[in-house]
């Protein structure tokens, strides 16, 4: 499997994941990554997160439009 594959294939899956389901994995992402528990740098990842998340949702819509 191709890792632009697999990118859509997540994708997909968070476009599909309500707001409750979505807190969860960004907790998890969170449990999993941020070692520290300094809040300064955990504000910084989850805007990092967040802008990269929407970077690739709105690539992922432009995707399906030109489709």
């Amino acid at each position: 499997m191709t890792t632009a594959t697999q990118k859509l294939q997540i994708l997909e899956s968070l476009d599909a994941l309500d707001q409750s389901q979505s807190e969860k994995v960004l907790a998890y992402i969170k449990n999993m990554l941020v070692a520290s528990k300094d809040e300064s740098q955990y504000k910084r990842f989850k805007r990092e997160a967040m802008k990269e998340i929407r970077k690739a949702l709105k690539t992922d819509r432009s995707l399906k439009l030109q489709a």
